[in-house]
């Protein structure tokens, strides 16, 4: 009688992470319960969470929208491009033909520093310079594409949508920003958006944008005497802190949670409801978010 065949190491392995959903959620308890007893501090289990995270979110969610977006014109002169830079204070440019879906190529600031008296000017050309431009789906997962990035050294993608426009761009700082939390240099602390929009009635909203600044956005009338914040907002309506993937309904505005830790919401999906969908789909709780007096 033959001997039943013993498994191998790696299909032992496949067998055990056979459901990689539990499993995840097993190893990211058993990392909470090392911070609680001080195995590991809480900005390394961060990172880690943010790790799972990247792996789990696509471009859509993080992507700049086009209408935020800071271009140089194909045409332009290059005192014309260098006072864009000046006044930007980014260190990477979409270059466009005629319209911002005709993107031609990358510009880096860089580049024009070469560029500094007249004589180096009459003989400026902008294909000399000009870094060829990369595009990604609004799809793609961002582990794959921070992977992208260091194995082809680029540091900006164009993000196109279902249709080829494009949808916005996205850089490796976006990416990295998953992991380590926000990364502020001198420029994003003078000019932070909070709300961007993302798509048809859908908006990118920070967590720590003031409710007050998100009522006078979308000329709402949210409030609550407890919190200042949407995610402290979303975090009182749901009862807990909550996970990547939680949603709820507040009023007119659906919330989902696209990036949090184990300390706060960084990132929140907004869709706008129609009055039917509200008035049907809104719970007791979420009417609470709303001030009646007003």
């Amino acid at each position: 009688m033959n001997k039943p065949r013993k498994k191998s190491w790696f299909s032992a392995l496949k067998e055990k992470f056979s459901k990689p959903e539990d499993e995840r959620a097993k190893l990211l308890q058993h990392l909470r319960d090392a911070q609680r007893r001080g195995i590991i501090n809480l900005d390394a289990l961060t990172m880690i969470e943010g790790v799972f995270q990247v792996s789990e979110m696509r471009v859509r969610d993080i992507m700049v929208p086009r209408s935020h977006m800071v271009v140089v014109q194909e045409d332009m002169s290059v005192e014309e491009m260098l006072a864009i830079v000046a006044h930007s204070g980014h260190s990477r440019f979409p270059v466009v033909d005629e319209s911002i879906d005709q993107v031609v190529g990358i510009l880096l600031a860089k580049d024009l520093t070469h560029y500094h008296d007249e004589a180096s000017r009459k003989a400026f050309e902008l294909k000399d310079i000009l870094r060829t431009a990369v595009f990604v789906p609004e799809s793609k997962r961002l582990n794959v594409l921070l992977k992208d990035f260091r194995e082809s050294r680029n540091h900006m993608a164009m993000v196109i949508d279902e249709y080829g426009g494009v949808a916005g761009l996205v850089t490796i700082e976006d990416v990295l920003e998953q992991i380590v939390g926000e990364i502020d240099d001198e420029h994003d602390a003078a000019d932070v958006t909070n709300i961007r929009r993302s798509g048809l009635q859908r908006y990118s909203v920070r967590g720590l944008t003031p409710i007050d600044e998100f009522n006078q956005h979308f000329d709402s009338k949210l409030s609550h005497h407890k919190v200042e914040t949407i995610a402290g907002l979303v975090t009182s309506e749901l009862g807990h802190l909550p996970d990547r993937g939680e949603e709820v309904t507040i009023g007119p505005f659906h919330f989902k949670v696209v990036s949090a830790n184990s300390r706060r919401i960084n990132t929140l999906q907004v869709s706008l409801l129609s009055d039917n969908t509200t008035d049907e789909g809104s719970s007791t709780s979420a009417d609470a978010g709303i001030d009646n007096e007003a």
